[in-house]
């Protein structure tokens, strides 16, 4: 049923906190879009923000999907010291170690000074959007593994999507 979660006090908290990391964790999403923005004429910066916007919204709920139907994937792949590890378990501790390293990646970051910002060469307003929704992706992981781990409705991770950036 799409509509059960309605009813769920926990699902609307679920929804709630997905919606408030999604607007954290996007900060660095946003930071990149206007570096790349900046980089254009004048009158092509508003055009390109809402359609990178969009472009990168579509892309992550792409991903979310993909990972959220991954991670169903429960069925044994092989056994370590009598415990099974499925596809699943492989995606959560690789998603776990990603965001162990990021998050270890952010606190040195703030104790030493950021390295040197992330190059932009655009050139042109196509080439603009499709590195504001490829660089998405990669800025995105976070969230999109987050949401897996904290939800198991798909329907409200999408919705937290959509509202945050919207």
């Amino acid at each position: 049923m799409l509509f059960a979660w309605i009813t769920d006090p926990n699902a609307w908290l679920a929804l709630g906190t997905l919606t408030l990391l999604e607007i954290v964790l996007g900060i660095d999403n946003i930071i990149f879009l206007s570096l790349v923005v900046a980089k254009l004429p004048t009158a092509q910066r508003a055009h390109a923000r809402r359609i990178g916007l969009m472009g990168a919204m579509v892309m992550r709920l792409a991903l979310l999907a993909s990972i959220a139907w991954v991670v169903k994937l429960t069925n044994p792949l092989f056994t370590v010291f009598g415990q099974e590890i499925s596809f699943r378990d492989l995606i959560l501790l690789l998603g776990g170690l990603f965001l162990i390293w990021k998050a270890s990646k952010e606190i040195h970051e703030s104790i030493e000074g950021e390295e040197e910002g992330l190059k932009t060469n655009v050139h042109s307003f196509l080439g603009a959007i499709v590195q504001i929704m490829l660089l998405d992706i990669i800025f995105s992981l976070d969230s999109v593994i987050t949401a897996v781990g904290l939800s198991d409705h798909l329907f409200i991770m999408m919705a937290a999507v959509v509202i945050a950036v919207g």
